[in-house]
This record gives structure tokens, sequence and C-alpha cells, in this order.
């Protein structure tokens, strides 16, 4: 399966903005982002500051964001936005909420990962059960009255555990009920826009995918 593998500290200096792709190592002052606010490459530093974007560069910009910040890659995500725009609801939204389904993403927002890119070697690593059948595809969607829960030796649990200690301060959105004890979460109802933590102008995408 297709992914991202370059140093990913470079996205949140191209994007312009802090996309925690590291989780909490985005929060100390060693992050790149902190220490380089300018874009990478050879002529990045002597960027005195970012040219005015035309519609069609934000379209991009905010198109890449929400790549960058879910770690999906071009083509499944265009794939995501042709079944949003097939699905009845506001395309934005509707593919939104695909993304925030993904399994990935689902163990990373019940803490058990620091990030995304750890959440999703998880689930790979065959630690993740849905209703009691284990389940190793990251981009699995998960549904309404799902059961998500972890199964996985004592050295798998103590790093899980240790994430958790350090994800302590992140909340679980409400349309997830989280079982710290059986380190499992239920999928309440399907999550909404105001579930996401960070701003994303989805509108900008739908318009860029719809010319």
């Amino acid at each position: 399966m297709a992914r991202y593998i370059d140093a990913v500290c470079r996205l949140c200096r191209r994007q312009g903005e802090k996309l925690f792709l590291k989780g909490t190592k985005c929060q100390t002052e060693k992050c790149p982002a902190n220490k380089r606010p300018y874009p990478p490459g050879q002529h990045g530093k002597g960027t005195k500051r970012r040219s005015k974007l035309s519609n069609y560069g934000l379209q991009l910009k905010e198109k890449q964001k929400v790549k960058r910040i879910y770690g999906v890659l071009e083509k499944q995500f265009r794939r995501y936005f042709k079944i949003a725009s097939k699905t009845k609801g506001v395309t934005g939204k509707v593919l939104l909420q695909l993304l925030e389904r993904r399994l990935d993403n689902v163990v990373f927002r019940m803490g058990l990962g620091i990030s995304r890119a750890q959440a999703r070697q998880i689930v790979r690593h065959n630690f993740i059960c849905v209703n009691s059948k284990r389940v190793n595809i990251p981009s699995f969607l998960v549904e309404k009255d799902d059961l998500v829960q972890i199964k996985a030796k004592e050295k798998a649990l103590n790093k899980i555990k240790e994430n958790l200690e350090l994800a302590k301060d992140r909340t679980v959105p409400s349309w997830l009920e989280f079982n710290l004890a059986g380190f499992s979460a239920k999928v309440l109802r399907l999550p909404e826009k105001d579930d996401i933590q960070q701003p994303i102008q989805e509108q900008l995408i739908v318009e860029l995918y719809s010319k």
C-alpha cells in the first residue's frame, strides 16, 4: 500500500502551519517547524514572506493540507471525493466524515497512537479488532455501533499505555465512547464537521475537484 515516507516536518513547513503529524513531538521546542519557520528547500530561508495565493492556489493548498493530516495520497483521496459526491448530503462534509471514519484515524482519536502514522502502524500489525474480528486495513471505515478493541501482547500493550499517557490531554471526540479499562471504543454515531479539531475549509476542496 502506497504511503508517504519522506520527512513529515517538511510538509508542515511547506504548508505554513503545524499539522501535528508527529503528535506530541510537534509541541516541543525541537520541532523543525519552530526552529525553521520557512519553506523547505534551497531558497526557503531567503523567502521573507509567502506570496499571495490565487483562488486555485488556496484550493490546492487546502486539499494538500487535508491529505497530509490524514496521511492519504492523491489517488485514494480522489476516490474518497468521488464516493462523497455520489452520497446523499453535503459533499465536503461527507468527505471529511469518510476520512474521520478510517480505522487508523479512530485508533489515533482513541489515543492509542500519538500520531496517525503510528496508529496506522498499530492497525497494520494486526493489533486491532472491530466487532471481535481482527482488521489490519488502515482505510477500513467504521460504522455506527461498531466496537473497536485492541488485542496485543504485553510488550505492545505497554507501548500503547505509554501513548495513552502522552495523549491524556487530548480529548476523545464525542462520537466515540472510549473505555480505558478495556482499551476499546464504541462508535456512538458518525462523525460531524464539528468533531474535527483542526480548521478545515472543505468547500475549497469541493470547488477544486468540481472544475
